[in-house]
């Protein structure tokens, strides 16, 4: 980092680039394949390569890296669309690397004629082993030095369909000597008759990562290409392709993956959470996918918050989720409205209210916010709801909310004081009798009484029901993935409570699906996908304070 100018070390590099006048305009492009949901390491790279040409001006591509027909999917390609637009990008182009399949065989082609690709019979586990070791030149196979007609005619005849899956790939013919494992002779084309999602039953040859990436960077002439610290080894080949084939010199950068506690990012492990059911599916709110935080209530300004302040950088590291939660909490404070909601509720009855008797009170909607939206109407009557933890037969040292004979604030309207604990015949407390203090009516406080404790309560006469899931990590270890077990093994069984009726004041009914609150002294919540006009669901997006360090050490 640039401490003078907070920039990036791939900024430096950009802002050299245009001082010299080595682009007019900085190209990017967000290279997804299209084989699973996208997660929050996906969102690092979505706001790196997007915020480039937003801040230097130029453009980003969205181009599907859809090479793999067995494992990719229409259903991948939208929900990446929805994902990406949600947090607030738009791309100058829908690419896919299918666009230039034809482009892709000419290349190949290109190189077979010029002696550099070869067609070899050899398996997998024969290439595999002809290859060496990092200490130990690879040996020739014994296929490579074919002649340039017949490489061509055979690699035709396996874009024509004549071979079998397996039995034949096209291989780069560089050095098997060369240090890096990856320059020693990559297979570059491999034969798979399978269905794809957009050429259908065209080709039955695939081009491998490799040949695909860099060629289909020049193509769209993209100035910086950006990829994560795994493929340093893969720039040689990269750069090695674009030479020999004399096409549009694009670069590769690479900055360093931000993986997160409490979570995995791997495509396979979230496939296997989804299909062995352990999540409701990819947009289950304890999933890091996008569309997952989405429906758990995240917020695209929180989630490019987070990656903004975790930064670009060339050495890998560990962010703690916390900072994630914090990013959400203080964008939610700014722009949940408050409402009140019981979860665990107790029967409150002020006895000296009269009986059929209901008023108005008034609360703020968001004090926090520039423009609160002023205040909004509860109905204040005799009977209320208010949660369970808030009274304390034996009150505990500094303990500030109702007991016997104790008095709170009920939040917005009156002070009360508690006069009794009605008990069921096994001694379980089912109600409270509690009398109010006229004169303590909030904003018209007269009464000169001053209380410690302020609650929330919910008019049992006014209040209606929803579903409420509280949601936590999906995992019970800083890094599931961390030693040679089953991850699965960590899976948190608190990561979902559900409570199946709780009271929510009056105001609530209407929500919208998406729609943000924060219930008082419960934390932050949305309206769930799940909800309809007759049955609100809310999810738990995050609590009011970071309270998980303090629970996983109980």
């Amino acid at each position: 980092m640039t401490e003078e100018k907070g920039i990036n070390f791939i900024e430096e590099i950009i802002e050299e680039h245009l001082k010299e006048g080595k682009y007019q305009q900085i190209i990017t492009r967000f290279p997804p394949e299209p084989n699973g949901y996208l997660h929050i390491g996906h969102a690092s790279s979505i706001c790196l390569n997007f915020g480039l040409t937003l801040k230097y001006g130029g453009y980003t591509n969205l181009r599907f890296d859809d090479t793999n027909p067995v494992t990719e999917e229409t259903e991948y390609v939208e929900s990446i669309k929805e994902d990406v637009k949600w947090l607030g990008f738009e791309w100058k182009n829908e690419l896919y690397a299918s666009d230039y399949f034809d482009t892709l065989f000419q290349f190949a082609m290109r190189l077979i004629s010029k002696g550099l690709a070869y067609v070899d019979d050899s398996t997998s586990e024969e290439i595999a082993h002809l290859k060496g070791t990092p200490t130990a030149a690879g040996k020739n196979s014994p296929y490579r030095d074919r002649t340039v007609a017949e490489n061509q005619d055979l690699f035709e005849r396996m874009k024509n369909g004549e071979f079998k899956d397996g039995t034949k790939t096209l291989r780069a013919k560089i050095d098997m000597a060369h240090p890096n494992m990856l320059m020693r002779d990559p297979v570059l084309y491999r034969i798979k008759h399978a269905h794809h999602h957009r050429t259908g039953d065209k080709w039955c040859i695939y081009p491998m990562y490799d040949f695909a990436h860099g060629q289909s960077d020049s193509i769209e002439e993209v100035t910086h290409s950006i990829c994560t610290l795994e493929f340093v080894p893969h720039r040689e080949l990269y750069d090695w392709l674009i030479e020999k084939l004399e096409i549009y010199p694009s670069r590769q950068y690479e900055f360093a993956r931000r993986n997160l506690t409490y979570t995995i990012t791997s495509k396979r492990k979230l496939l296997q959470l989804v299909n062995e059911n352990h999540v409701t599916g990819w947009d289950d709110p304890r999933m890091t996918t996008i569309s997952g935080m989405r429906r758990r209530g995240f917020t695209p300004e929180s989630i490019r918050d987070f990656c903004t302040r975790i930064g670009v950088a060339k050495r890998e590291n560990m962010v703690d989720m916390s900072l994630l939660e914090f990013c959400v909490r203080e964008h939610l404070n700014k722009i949940a409205v408050r409402r009140m909601v019981v979860l665990d509720p107790l029967k409150l009855i002020i006895t000296n209210y009269p009986e059929g008797q209901s008023e108005e009170v008034f609360s703020e909607n968001n004090p926090e916010a520039e423009n609160s939206g002023g205040t909004r109407s509860i109905r204040f009557s005799r009977e209320l709801w208010i949660e369970k933890e808030d009274f304390m037969e034996v009150p505990a040292k500094k303990w500030f909310r109702l007991a016997p004979g104790a008095m709170v604030r009920l939040k917005s309207a009156y002070i009360i004081r508690c006069d009794e604990c009605v008990k069921d015949s096994t001694g379980n407390i089912v109600a409270l009798h509690c009398s109010y203090i006229p004169e303590s009516k909030s904003g018209h406080d007269v009464s000169g009484i001053s209380t410690k404790g302020t609650i929330h309560w919910v008019s049992a006469a006014h209040a209606e029901k929803a579903e409420v899931r509280l949601y936590d990590r999906l995992f019970s270890v800083e890094n599931p993935v961390a030693d040679e077990g089953d991850f699965l093994s960590h899976v948190n069984p608190r990561s979902l409570q559900v409570i199946p009726e709780a009271y929510i004041e009056a105001s609530l009914k209407d929500a919208a699906k998406g729609e943000k609150f924060q219930f008082i002294r419960k934390g932050y919540f949305v309206v769930d996908d799940d909800a309809t006009a007759e049955h609100l669901v809310f999810n738990r997006t995050v609590t009011l304070k970071d309270t998980w360090d303090k629970e996983r050490k109980k």
